[in-house]
């Protein structure tokens, strides 16, 4: 073990000074600095404007005296005796101190950047991962009494000339938590990944950062030298379960806030803050369509972009006059359509959105599109919308328990060599495809079942066509 690395000796006259950099608070430097990278790259990765620099060195700063303060705070006997050498000792950081100064930190962070203190917590837990991983290094190099118990396993090591020596072969738990730490990061980032595609609850990543390092630490304490005090369980262990506690309930208050709002109103949040973010589908294979990400897509609930250009190249094939749109929702297909009609210089789509805040978003994009001429928005139910004269086309894209409802609606309308469309008709969304193939089974409509990743019904009324 190396303990300190000697830089210098200087020699005055018979005094001696031997200038060395402590392995502990070197290791401990770098961690902030692998945390600094991971959080740069989040930050850039979310598109927000904050100083990744100005946030790890404020929280290097907290976390440190919080670290030095919790440590001489559980051995008070010692400060009192030798107050100057407990709080300016080299050694002595507890991390669960520091990770107390860091969460102090981070909410005056927060409120200045004006984000919510989860969403902070969420950008930063990654790094936090990372930065304790390295830091864990620094325990093991310095031998400060951070490792386990005696085991007579093969990666037993030995730390006889450690800041707490010892010439037993001992559990190297450092090197347990580093590891673990470095799969809680990986997993976090995955997770951070996942909410820039789409809605996800904001306090998840933070929820589960707690639950598993406070695992992770509860668990590797049952090998460490740590003295127990509470219940049996030393005060790493105790902070732990209050870690595994507290996450539990942030996971459970922001699942449930979250599944209580409208997944169209999640949709819209996530957009208003991220905007439209162009991706490869992932909604699962189907039989027909067994792989989905070679298509794209913007979210869960507007068509797929391939299904877009097939809908504005259908337009200007048919050359409807008359579309009729039903579930406007963020207006992307809209202006598919509308583009179509443009390009053959006639022709109307009459779009109905019901959810007035859904409608309110699509309206804000199709007034600043140039297409306005083009399109007739209205915020009701597809089952109220009133068409005078013939439907050219009808694309029936609402909520897919009114599907069918909205089919017959409008098929006594439809030019007999008209098009209808019906969105979300996979294999796996059957409500749709099993509305779709009951119309053809009572003689209505003729039906064609596109194989995309959630399915389009291409069909024509029977009645009428020659």
């Amino acid at each position: 073990m190396l303990p300190y690395i000697h830089i210098y000796t200087v020699h005055i006259g018979r005094l001696t000074w031997d200038i060395t950099i402590g392995t502990f608070g070197l290791l401990n430097l770098l961690a902030f600095v692998a945390a600094y990278y991971v959080l740069r790259a989040d930050v850039r990765r979310r598109g927000l404007s904050i100083d990744a620099q100005n946030i790890i060195s404020i929280c290097a700063l907290f976390g440190i005296v919080g670290a030095k303060l919790y440590h001489v705070l559980q051995s008070p006997g010692d400060l009192v005796a030798d107050p100057i050498g407990s709080i300016f000792s080299r050694a002595g950081f507890a991390w669960f101190g520091g990770m107390l100064g860091v969460l102090l930190a981070l909410y005056l962070l927060a409120r200045h950047h004006k984000l919510t203190y989860l969403q902070m917590l969420d950008l930063c837990s990654p790094a936090a991962s990372v930065g304790y991983a390295v830091g864990r290094i620094g325990c093991l190099i310095s031998g400060d009494g951070d490792y386990g118990t005696p085991t007579s396993l093969p990666w037993g090591m030995s730390f006889p000339n450690g800041l707490v020596p010892t010439t037993q072969r001992v559990h190297p738990t450092p090197i347990y938590e580093a590891i673990v730490a470095a799969l809680i990061y990986w997993y976090l980032w995955r997770q951070g990944a996942k909410t820039l595609r789409g809605p996800r609850p904001v306090g998840q990543i933070t929820g589960e950062y707690l639950i598993l390092s406070g695992i992770a630490r509860f668990l590797v304490e049952f090998i460490r030298i740590n003295p127990r005090s509470f219940l049996g369980m030393s005060n790493a262990q105790a902070m732990s379960l209050v870690s595994v506690i507290i996450g539990a309930a942030i996971l459970v208050t922001v699942r449930r806030r979250f599944r209580a709002t409208k997944g169209e109103h999640r949709i819209l949040q996530h957009v208003n803050s991220r905007g439209d973010v162009l991706q490869s589908e992932y909604h699962r294979p189907t039989p027909e369509c067994p792989n989905p990400e070679n298509w794209r897509m913007y979210d869960s609930m507007t068509a797929e972009v391939e299904v877009l250009d097939f809908l504005r190249t259908l337009i200007t094939t048919v050359k409807p006059k008359t579309v009729v749109e039903t579930g406007t929702f963020m207006g992307i297909s809209t202006l598919a359509i509308a583009e179509g009609l443009k390009a053959n210089g006639f022709g109307k789509v009459i779009t109905c959105e019901y959810d007035p805040v859904v409608f309110a978003k699509a309206k804000e994009r199709i007034d600043g599109s140039g297409l306005t001429q083009w399109i007739e928005y209205r915020n009701e139910s597809s089952l109220e919308t009133q068409v005078n004269g013939t439907v050219d086309m009808l694309f029936s894209d609402s909520d897919p328990a009114l599907r069918e409802q909205e089919v017959r609606r409008f098929l006594p309308q439809m030019n007999s060599n008209g098009i209808i469309l019906m969105h979300d008709a996979s294999s796996h969304l059957k409500v749709v495809r099993e509305a779709a193939q009951r119309l053809e089974q009572e003689g209505l409509v003729s039906v064609l079942l596109l194989p995309t990743p959630r399915g389009l019904v291409l069909a024509q009324k029977r009645v009428g066509r020659k």
